[in-house]
């Protein structure tokens, strides 16, 4: 109708000017009719709209209803139009079925039937002004969720028979789906939602399931650029620091009673700990304190995340493995590479990690031996630290069974155990008989080796000296090592070869001897003297003294040649 007629009036909203016809506008919008005849006086043609509800795009939509044209109202647009239809007065006073009463039947016949729309129009509802709270969207929203939760909690009575038989995981699917939803609501909103929840009689594990799953999507990022320090200043928080600290002190407050609702200890930790990093209230935190208290006696789950230690263990060792990839290979004559070298050093960290967490009474077995096992041998120059780890896990687990602590025991290297943790290991009744058994084995090598005049530094050196590959060694510096006793033993081999070349030479005069049968059977005795002398570069100094004296003892009389002659 209006295609053809020029404007009359120009509206500016938020800097946006449009050009439009006073009658379909004055006929629905009292706000606009009133500055329509106001203007009038002024001979003005110009009229300025500031801080309507939802701009320039839901200013648009509110002409385009004036002038009769058709468009959908949905979820995304439903609350900003009822606002601005408040805001331009655009009620049935002026023309029936006009935008207050169009919106307000979306609202009533599609959103609060549905816990998923309500929540939507929720959120919408945040970014606009006080005018969504005073024509009473937010409110009847949030009832609209706490009655559909009440319903979904009927409705998954059933749900829940058939799900006994599934996972967990697949149960809360079935249960709890609309904890997802409610996550992405501001705390001002979540809390009245919440609190309205209760009242309905919505069950507490299900209201403590959607604080856990709303704290783990908002309470993050903390501390993750800034060493926190927690003497710093209050005024120096940045503004992320005080939303999240709202954020914890609000959750905190709705937690539901605990003889009501069984709270994991490890949530109740976390919340303490991000309490302590963003300076919350001493109330928030004694209240923290005060449920951990409750049921400490209940604390089922590990207070150390043992499984990112392991992982980060693993990332370390794929990049030694790849730094030493990059090298030149095991053609290196050097003893001691850099990845070694770190290797030592996360070997004595983690041995101390061993400990601190040992003492843990919730540390199954299973987890406690990944820790053990992810180092390789050679990341140990001694096992004194790894003794005591497991020494401090079998001291904190008396129920462990004989098989069990077997299992845990082979991880230490007896050989590489000081003379002090052999002797403690010698009388630690927690350890399996066999262990302790081949403590005292190699303590009794060691006692030999320190007799004999070899080093009394312990094993370690005899076995590096040996031949034998050292646990405290890398695989390339064991490969390096062999290298060079390979050529050593071959030239070894080279020097026995001319050695047993000469005494075939020997025998074969030695046997000429017996053919020639000399008189008084000098000529032979000689011969038997030298080869012995040359069978004595095996034996030694001592070995010469044994000859020189075989030597007089057969020149002490003739009857001792001559039946050692007949003998022969």
């Amino acid at each position: 109708i209006f295609s053809d007629v020029a404007g009359d009036i120009t509206i500016v909203v938020d800097g946006e000017s449009f050009l439009l016809h006073k009658f379909p506008l004055v006929s629905r919008s009292g706000k606009i009719r009133k500055m329509v005849a106001d203007a009038k006086d002024s001979n003005s043609s110009k009229l300025e709209l500031h801080n309507i509800p939802g701009g320039p795009q839901t200013f648009e939509l509110a002409v385009k209803f004036c002038y009769g044209m058709n468009f959908e109202i949905t979820t995304t647009n439903v609350a900003s139009l009822r606002c601005a239809a408040e805001y331009l007065e655009m009620t049935e006073d002026y023309r029936d079925e006009n935008l207050v009463a169009r919106t307000e039947v979306y609202l009533n016949e599609v959103v609060v039937q549905s816990l998923e729309k309500s929540v939507e129009v929720l959120s919408i509802c945040e970014m606009l002004p006080p005018v969504a709270e005073e024509v009473g969207i937010v409110n009847r929203c949030v009832e609209a969720v706490a009655v559909n939760a009440c319903k979904e909690q009927l409705v998954s009575g059933l749900s829940r028979l058939d799900c006994n038989g599934e996972s967990a995981e697949l149960k809360s699917g079935c249960l709890e789906w609309w904890i997802e939803d409610l996550s992405a609501l501001g705390i001002d909103y979540y809390q009245r939602v919440v609190c309205a929840m209760g009242r309905a009689g919505i069950r507490p594990d299900s209201i403590t399931a959607s604080l856990m799953h709303y704290a783990q999507a908002s309470l993050k990022g903390i501390g993750k650029f800034q060493i926190w320090n927690p003497a710093r200043m209050k005024s120096n928080r940045t503004m992320a620091e005080n939303d999240q600290r709202t954020i914890l002190e609000t959750l905190v407050s709705l937690l539901p009673n605990e003889k009501s609702s069984s709270i994991p200890q490890n949530f109740l930790f976390g919340m303490l700990r991000m309490g302590i990093m963003v300076d919350a209230s001493i109330a928030c935190k004694l209240e923290l304190e005060r449920r951990i208290a409750f049921r400490l006696e209940m604390t089922g789950d590990s207070l150390f995340d043992v499984d990112t230690v392991h992982r980060i263990l693993i990332n370390f060792l794929q990049r030694i493995e790849d730094e030493d990839n990059d090298d030149c290979g095991y053609e290196s004559e050097g003893l001691g590479s850099p990845g070694h070298g770190s290797l030592l050093k996360v070997g004595r960290l983690i041995d101390a990690y061993l400990a601190e967490i040992a003492p843990d009474p919730y540390l199954s077995l299973q987890k406690f031996i990944a820790m053990l096992e992810i180092l390789p041998d050679y990341s140990r120059v001694i096992d004194d630290g790894l003794y005591r780890a497991i020494d401090i896990y079998l001291k904190a687990h008396p129920m462990l069974t004989e098989h069990e602590c077997k299992k845990l025991c082979k991880f230490i290297d007896c050989q590489k155990l000081s003379q002090e943790a052999s002797n403690h290991a010698a009388q630690n009744d927690r350890l399996p008989v066999q262990m302790a058994v081949r403590v005292l084995y190699f303590e009794q090598l060691r006692l030999q080796n320190a007799l004999s005049g070899s080093s009394g530094d312990g094993f370690l050196s005899q076995r590096m000296s040996s031949g034998v590959p050292s646990a405290a060694m890398s695989p390339r510096d064991n490969y390096a090592s062999l290298r060079r006793e390979n050529r050593e033993l071959k030239l070894e081999i080279s020097r026995m070869r001319v050695r047993l070349s000469e005494l075939e030479k020997e025998q074969m005069f030695m046997k000429q001897g017996m053919i020639d049968k000399s008189g008084n059977g000098k000529t032979f005795l000689t011969s038997i003297s030298k080869g012995i002398g040359r069978i004595g570069i095996f034996n030694g100094p001592t070995g010469g003294k044994r000859q020189k004296s075989s030597r007089k003892s057969r020149g002490d009389g003739k009857t001792g040649r001559s039946r050692r002659y007949s003998v022969s």
